[in-house]
């Protein structure tokens, strides 16, 4: 049985065969990218321990760019090192990630209602260019470039609130959030669907709809606890958290 992350395929005798990297990105980046939504979405399991070498062959490079990748997901908490072994992911308790999405749901809702009517064309134009890649991205089972892009949009998005610490500390709790539940709804082509509210919460951000801008995000945000952890139906998200 073998699991598609974007460009990594992560079979369950771990020999990982995957095709060559693309090179839109440096080789650093695409190889950080793509461990990183392996990692996100459970195709590199949480508590195991991974070698450079054996990673790098399996992405058909060297351990170096392999090496330094870890080391920037280290920082991000996503793995840890282990001296002359390699690299163990990280595990994160459902607690922890309840936690996560609290916080989220304490910064990103009332940000976005409050931009809510403020972006101008050129604004909403890149906006939803992101969201369409998000869109096709689903529909492709790439979750690779589904991460990505999806990062990018709110990443995107909450810059209208002018405030950069926001950004970045949104932007890192998102990174650590795990979704095991998109390679099922990947796989089920319902991924595409829930990509979908992407564009929604543009119309109402141009729009200036501040209430329902502010409820589709916490509603999108619940998905990290719901539909996209499991990959089935959830409650909605005021009543997943205390």
């Amino acid at each position: 049985m073998t699991f598609a992350v974007g460009v990594l395929t992560v079979p369950a005798n771990n020999k990982i065969p995957v095709a060559p990297l693309g090179r839109q990105r440096s080789l650093r980046e695409s190889v950080t990218e793509s461990l990183r939504a392996a990692i996100i979405a459970g195709a590199l399991e949480e508590g195991t321990l991974y070698s450079a070498p054996v990673l790098g062959a399996a992405f058909g490079v060297s351990a170096t760019p392999v090496r330094e990748a870890m080391m920037d997901l280290t920082r991000e908490g996503l793995v840890e090192t282990v001296k002359n072994k390699g690299f163990r992911i990280t595990s994160m308790s459902d607690r922890e990630l309840d936690e996560i999405t609290e916080i989220r749901l304490l910064i990103e809702p009332p940000v976005v209602a409050d931009i809510a009517g403020t972006i101008q064309g050129p604004g909403i134009v890149a906006l939803r260019s992101l969201a369409d890649a998000i869109v096709e991205a689903a529909r492709a089972g790439d979750l690779t470039a589904y991460l990505v892009a999806d990062r990018d949009f709110h990443a995107e998005l909450l810059r209208y609130s002018g405030n950069n610490q926001l950004v970045d500390l949104a932007t890192s709790l998102r990174t650590r959030t795990r979704m095991y539940g998109l390679k099922t709804l990947s796989e089920s082509n319902r991924l595409a669907d829930s990509a979908q509210e992407h564009h929604e919460l543009v119309d109402l951000v141009e729009s200036g709809a501040a209430a329902a801008a502010r409820e589709l995000m916490r509603r999108h945000i619940g998905h990290a606890r719901g539909l996209w952890a499991t990959g089935e139906h959830e409650t909605p998200p005021q009543e997943q958290l205390p």
